[in-house]
């Protein structure tokens, strides 16, 4: 059977290839007094709040199961439009806003829709793996350009500019970032949006740890800053509904009907139950616990991360938001008499059964010496790993 190039073209996801690792481990030791710890999922541990739970009870019960619009229900097109205008003070049509299956139906819906064949979009190194390969599965190109510590690991107005090529389309930037946990300051944003709109591109921001944020300064949706913006979100992540596989994405006005057509063919539509139980993320019960989850999430940060910065595990900037650790382990990984952090990654596991993702997906710049640690797991499970992983490396 021949494979197609585009699917060749597409590298595995270490980051699960190594969670597999990490759960064939975890079996194996599961009744020892020492059970795996994973901290190398991005995942919250708190599910979706009893509201939504029953809410989707009800619409399997009143049979609200069958096909729904390729944009979603109109209902809840509303209702997120109404949460942008009391979360951020910004006004988003409802008709802008298109339901989606997942944040990844929206990037590739986005893609297919804007990008031509041979076309590049800018990106950061280090980020998130799968932005890139929806690229690619529109037969574009992503271009990485290498980021430091004293840029947040985030793309700059200079570098968009110094970058920008006859074949450049666009850039897409992830705020919250995975792996890093920073935002890209709204003035830097618009300085690079400034860039990209004068050279013709279009600017794609995936928002989905925007719900996520601990500092004001950054806790800002692109969308303030123009109709131009196309944003990527997520019910995943502060809505605590990963696998209902629910998100959104908001794209100027004259570009909906595009999607509309691409989401028709492609997706039919996203899980109706998915979204008539999202209806009750917005109720004034279900926000109050997820603001108690968000500073949960910010409580464990704020442990989790002098911890590791103690054993060596230096974190270079402090995550502004999500649930990540974006740690240097090349100190510890010469101390173990290892290269780089893969072999960590499997040193770690292996000896202190604390599971843990290396940089290899996020991209080439010095992604070699970084490990990425999620701090969505409990404040007893970070406890644990912290005890473990000082005992190995101290």
């Amino acid at each position: 059977m021949q494979i197609s190039s585009r699917a060749q073209k597409i590298e595995p996801f270490y980051v699960m290839e190594v969670a597999k690792a990490a759960a064939s481990l975890g079996r194996d030791v599961a009744h020892t007094d020492a059970p795996m710890v994973f901290l190398n999922i991005g995942e919250p541990d708190f599910t979706a709040p009893p509201l939504v739970q029953e809410a989707a009870v009800r619409a399997i019960r009143a049979g609200h199961t069958q096909y729904t619009q390729a944009t979603g229900l109109q209902p809840l097109r509303e209702r997120i439009s109404d949460w942008y205008a009391q979360r951020f003070g910004i006004k988003v049509g409802a008709n802008r806003i298109v339901v989606t299956a997942g944040a990844s139906a929206a990037l590739q819906l986005a893609c297919l829709a804007l990008i031509e064949s041979g076309d590049e979009i800018l990106m950061p190194d280090p980020s998130y793996p799968c932005n890139r390969h929806f690229v690619s599965a529109a037969e574009g190109r992503a271009v990485l350009i290498p980021t430091t510590a004293e840029e947040r690991f985030q793309l700059s107005a200079a570098k968009v500019q110094a970058a920008w090529a006859p074949r450049t389309r666009g850039v897409l930037l992830a705020s919250p970032s995975n792996p890093t946990g920073t935002s890209i300051h709204p003035d830097a944003l618009r300085d690079i949006h400034q860039v990209v709109r004068a050279n013709g591109g279009i600017t794609l921001v995936d928002e989905i740890y925007l719900g996520l944020s601990f500092e004001a300064q950054f806790g800002q949706t692109a969308l303030a800053l123009d109709e131009h913006i196309i944003s990527i979100n997520s019910f995943s992540k502060y809505f605590n509904m990963t696998g209902w596989r629910l998100g959104w994405m908001v794209v100027p006005e004259r570009l909906v009907p595009v999607v509309e057509r691409l989401a028709q063919n492609l997706f039919i539509c996203p899980s109706t139950i998915a979204q008539h139980a999202a209806l009750a993320c917005f109720e004034p019960e279900s926000l109050a616990l997820y603001e108690q989850r968000r500073l949960e999430f910010k409580v464990r940060r704020d442990y989790f991360l002098p911890e590791l910065q103690a054993m060596g595990l230096t974190v270079p900037v402090l995550p502004d938001g999500a649930f990540y650790a974006w740690a240097d382990c090349s100190g510890a990984c010469a101390k173990l008499g290892i290269k780089n952090s893969w072999d960590f990654a499997f040193e770690v596991m292996n000896q202190a059964h604390v599971a843990v993702t290396p940089g290899r997906d996020f991209g080439t710049a010095e992604t070699a010496h970084f490990i990425r640690l999620s701090t969505a797991s409990s404040m007893e499970h970070l406890q644990i790993a912290a005890t473990r992983l000082r005992a190995l490396l101290l």
